[in-house]
């Protein structure tokens, strides 16, 4: 007994020097432990998924660990053999069964998932979770080792525990490596830095924790993207969050779903002071009801809803309280608007009292200031072409970009400019367009 005990030291000393601390775990209770290892992958090598005939491939670099949980007894190795069950999550029993595991691993960097794992083995089943061409069916007389413990259950999403393993493994890989940050050119340790999944561009988070703390402090209404220079990479809700905490986060959650809100045509908000919820509107209606207090309005001049009373109507026939007289309309022509703006802000009291008993106090004091606002808007800014966000030009050339969906556009013509060669729009010396800077 005392040899048997010797020999199994010697043994678990020996595995614990040839394996790491991730690849062996011995069982503190018992005599045994765990093996866990992870196969080596071809560089291309895919997983492919089929749902009908829809066949999706998906790159992985790692794959979960082949685990082998062992146990020795007193016995052993005078008497006994050792006690294991060996596990896999991605390999069926079958393949278990009728597969050379070490050569499978060789034959061939593509491995296929069966929509579905059947715990009942079937030759159907097994033909759809073939593996790298193998096709096994078991016959009657042949019987599962139940030391190979069998695959995920079926309510498990196999593929996506293999992105989620893949992912970690590669997190874990990029945080033991060293980079240089593309903004402070300081080199960094993985852990203390931010890669961009679709461009893999590399900074340190210090940097693009600075970086983005100031975009949405500043009020920015996009996504926040890869500093790199045309560089259009997002950077993910969980990144963003890790890098500016909870509070700045929730800021910018809340511009974004603003922006995605204001660049909706069919999305108003509650005129209501209190309230401000958005509505949506159905089309060719002008009649909102609000969802939250239940306010119903005009989607035109945003007051209390007036059937078909015309708006433009309602604001130049609009009496005082207590009284049924009309007022006279305002003026139809901008200039006669701003003279009578003019005329009443500059004026004297009597002439003051003058005008609003003509055009009325109400009208004097929000509509006039709404028709000037709306007629300024009108000669001074132009609508995007893609999103219809109102645009204001204040210098510089006529390329424009969209504050609300970036898209670039013509100033002039109102055209969709194409992302990578803007300026090829304005290169034709007979377009109306070819002065770059001019104006109309």
């Amino acid at each position: 007994m005392s040899d048997d005990l010797e020999a199994q030291d010697d043994e678990l000393l020996a595995i614990a020097s040839i394996y790491d601390r991730e690849e062996f775990r011995r069982d503190g209770c018992a005599r045994g432990g765990e093996i866990r290892i992870c196969p080596d992958l071809p560089r291309d090598f895919k997983v492919t998924t089929k749902e009908g005939d829809t066949c999706t491939e998906y790159r992985l670099s790692f794959l979960p660990p082949l685990v082998l949980d062992f146990e020795l007894p007193a016995d052993y190795p005078s008497t006994s053999s050792p006690q294991f069950t060996l596990n896999c999550k991605w390999l069926s029993n079958v393949q278990f069964l009728r597969e050379d595991i070490l050569s499978f691993l060789q034959i061939s960097p593509l491995l296929d998932l069966p929509s579905q794992w059947d715990s009942r083995i079937n030759a159907e089943a097994s033909e759809e979770g073939a593996v790298c061409g193998a096709s096994a069916t078991l016959s009657d007389e042949e019987q599962l080792d139940l030391r190979a413990a069998p695959p995920v259950d079926s309510d498990t999403d196999l593929l996506l525990h293999l992105l989620d393993f893949n992912e970690a493994q590669q997190r874990k890989v990029f945080e033991g490596r060293v980079f240089d940050c593309g903004i402070c050119f300081s080199q960094k340790l993985g852990s203390d830095c931010l890669c961009f999944r679709d461009c893999q561009h590399v900074y340190c988070t210090a940097c693009m924790s600075e970086y983005y703390t100031v975009q949405i402090r500043e009020g920015t209404t996009r996504a926040l993207k890869c500093p790199q220079s045309e560089c259009n990479s997002e950077a993910t809700p969980m990144q963003v969050k890790q890098l500016v905490g909870e509070e700045l986060f929730d800021r910018y959650d809340r511009l974004l779903l603003q922006s995605s809100l204001d660049s909706m045509t069919d999305v108003v908000y509650c005129p209501r002071r209190t309230c401000g919820t958005a509505v949506m509107v159905e089309p060719d209606n002008t009649t909102a009801i609000c969802s939250a207090c239940g306010y119903a309005f005009c989607t035109l001049c945003k007051q209390s809803n007036h059937g078909l009373y015309n708006c433009r109507d309602k604001r130049a026939r609009e009496t005082e309280k207590g009284t049924d007289t009309p007022y006279a309309s305002l003026p139809n022509k901008e200039e006669g608007l701003r003279d009578l703006w003019e005329d009443y802000e500059t004026g004297s009291k009597a002439r003051r009292k003058f005008l609003e008993q003509r055009y009325g106090r109400k009208a004097l004091q929000s509509p006039l200031e709404d028709a000037l606002s709306d007629s300024w808007i009108s000669e001074n800014t132009k609508e995007c072409p893609k999103c219809s966000a109102t645009i204001q030009k204040n210098g510089g050339c006529n390329k424009m970009v969209c504050y609300k969906c970036h898209c670039f556009f013509c100033w002039v013509c109102l055209i969709i400019l194409p992302q990578l060669k803007p300026y090829q729009h304005f290169e034709d010396p007979k377009s109306p367009c070819s002065n770059f800077f001019l104006t109309p």
